[in-house]
């Protein structure tokens, strides 16, 4: 073959390994329709598995047909420069282009095992523009007001063609009616809708659908996301969310990721961030499952936030961690966590089992819970950026994966998580009534948890966050495990005097055993928060309610966690 042939062929299998892909990620995406209509939710669950694995199946096998296509000349820069090149103007005005680029990017760096960027061989993430080509109008349905608000909702919901029945049509659109009238009347929206615009393709998640759009008033502009559940009895209207902030949680980056088919995903994306426009567009690509792509995203807000300021990494707020070393930049919304070398003997676990475990919770439902922690390897950051005393520590503490390289650090491995307030911290400094909230919190959250088969291990305060939001999420997952792997047991009554007085155990204690009621002698709660939270969630520190909890996920039951407030009192759809 010709060097000009072998260019050409080289990212033409690149371009339709990308488009494989693309397809069968979409094939999986479509799918969640028919889980929904036939509320088969362990389907559901396997399909958000397969999804994620997806990618990184496509990169490695696309590295093995390129591996064996170009032999020895597979390392050759020069050959490289030319294929990039050539892909970028074969992909030029495709819909989505950045996700091709990305794609490429991801291949290169796989087999060159780049460190920082490589603009010469791969799309240069702080160089890529992820709306490029938006502008388009993107899939949505108008559903214009011709006189009664009732009508228009009707006509709304009946345009959804999901094969399912409504429990309740009539009260389901009176439902949505009455939300819209409450929040257009307290936000002084006026009182006429003129019309509802949403987009077409329904998003799927967990045990949900929604419709995704806004309302357009005489006065101005809402959010607007409906919620639905079907269960045995039919379809019904869960909630009616017409709040920035509501709605943000129900996107937020402690979700799973959406199943929803776009033809344009770019022009999604736009129209979403006018719904919610103090949302990274790193973090809309994740929820709709590019999660890649929002990686992409996210390392570039990185790199133009670091030209954009001048204030050095420190440690992050909180008490230091014993397995990672965790710092932040001031100016920016995200915390940076690295592996330790050595751990400390109290820490009984191995490099390798932290990263399965956050491996572990990537693949797994979040429940809004836990953190997504999205994972980078080979970054390259300026050195001048550091404090001196974040500096002492990375030498010390992470020399194994963390190099100096002329004026910058590399990081061989490294966690990029939203920047929470630790709780232990927010009790500290928050009024009085937030601090309550975040106790009821704190307990709501090891709830959500133990409903998606996760067992925190080490519930300490300074182990779980508080968004802006006032949610309480857990992100420190080197003790974390399933539910039903744990072996929840009572305190055994000591046989004696001798054996109550005893600094340590006097029973056997297996590897997996947890005893809920010391969970309490761990937590620095003030007296006031200790009664609150006894009160509230005072079963969480019995052995029987874990035991209960096993019991149904073992039973395959789906304990569902949701990401807003279910239908008011008075309007339940169902007995």
């Amino acid at each position: 073959m010709t060097a000009d042939a072998i260019v050409l062929a080289s990212a033409r299998r690149i371009a339709a390994a990308f488009a494989d892909y693309n397809a069968e990620f979409r094939d999986i995406t479509r799918r969640a329709a028919l889980r929904f209509e036939t509320r088969d939710w362990h389907g559901t669950q396997k399909d958000a598995v397969e999804r994620i694995e997806l990618y990184d199946r496509a990169v490695d096998h696309t590295v093995l047909q390129l591996r064996n296509f170009l032999g020895e000349q597979v390392l050759d820069r020069p050959l490289w420069r030319a294929i990039r090149d050539r892909y970028a103007d074969d992909i030029a005005g495709y819909a989505d282009a950045a996700f091709d680029r990305t794609f490429f990017s991801s291949v290169s760096r796989r087999l060159f095992g780049t460190i920082g960027s490589a603009n010469d061989i791969e799309f240069a993430a702080d160089g890529l523009e992820p709306l490029a080509g938006a502008g388009q109008r993107p899939e949505t349905q108008i559903y214009v007001n011709r006189g009664r608000l009732d009508m228009l909702v009707e006509e709304l919901l009946a345009g959804m063609r999901l094969r399912c029945s409504w429990v309740d049509l009539d009260k389901s659109v009176q439902h949505v009616v009455n939300e819209i009238h409450a929040r257009i009347d307290d936000a002084g929206l006026g009182r006429r809708v003129r019309s509802i615009e949403v987009l077409r393709p329904v998003f799927y998640q967990s045990t949900r659908a929604y419709l995704v759009g806004r309302l357009e008033t005489d006065l101005g502009h809402a959010p607007l996301a409906l919620a639905l559940q079907h269960t045995e009895r039919g379809l019904s209207i869960d909630a009616v969310m017409l709040d920035e902030n509501d709605i943000s949680v129900v996107f937020g980056f402690t979700r799973s990721y959406f199943h929803v088919d776009l033809e344009r995903v770019v022009d999604a994306v736009v129209f979403l961030r006018r719904l919610l426009p103090r949302k990274p567009l790193s973090e809309i690509f994740t929820v709709l499952g590019r999660a890649k792509q929002g990686k992409t995203e996210r390392y570039r807000e990185l790199v133009r936030h670091l030209g954009d300021s001048d204030d050095l990494f420190a440690h992050a707020p909180g008490e230091r961690g014993l397995v990672m070393v965790c710092f932040t930049l001031p100016s920016l919304d995200l915390v940076f966590k690295l592996i330790r070398d050595r751990f400390p003997p109290v820490k009984n676990v191995l490099r390798q089992d932290v990263l399965d475990k956050y491996k572990f919770v990537f693949k797994h439902d979040r429940a809004g819970r836990l953190v997504d922690a999205q994972e980078f390897k080979r970054v390259r950051l300026p050195k001048n950026r550091f404090a001196p005393e974040l500096l002492e520590e990375l030498a010390t503490e992470t020399a194994e994966t963390v190099h100096t390289d002329g004026d910058d650090l590399i990081f061989d491995h490294m966690y990029v998580e939203r920047r929470m307030v630790p709780l232990n911290l927010y009790l500290r400094e928050a009024p009085q009534d937030a601090a309550e909230r975040a106790v009821l919190d704190y307990g709501q959250a090891i709830r959500d948890l133990a409903c998606s088969n996760i067992f925190a291990g080490d519930l300490l305060l300074k182990n779980f966050g508080v968004t802006r939001h006032g949610r309480v999420i857990f992100y420190d997952y080197d003790e974390l495990c399933r539910v039903t792997d744990c072996r929840f047991r009572d305190v055994p009554v000591a046989g004696n005097d001798e054996d109550d007085m005893r600094g340590e155990a006097w029973f056997y204690v297996a590897d997996n055993d947890v005893f809920p009621e010391t969970f309490l002698n761990f937590l620095a709660f003030d007296d006031a928060q200790r009664d609150l939270f006894l009160r509230a969630h005072g079963d969480v520190l019995t052995a029987d309610y874990w035991r209960g909890i096993q019991h149904r996920v073992g039973a395959g039951e789906i304990l569902e966690v949701l990401p807003y407030r279910p239908r008011r009192p008075g309007l339940s759809l169902t007995p």
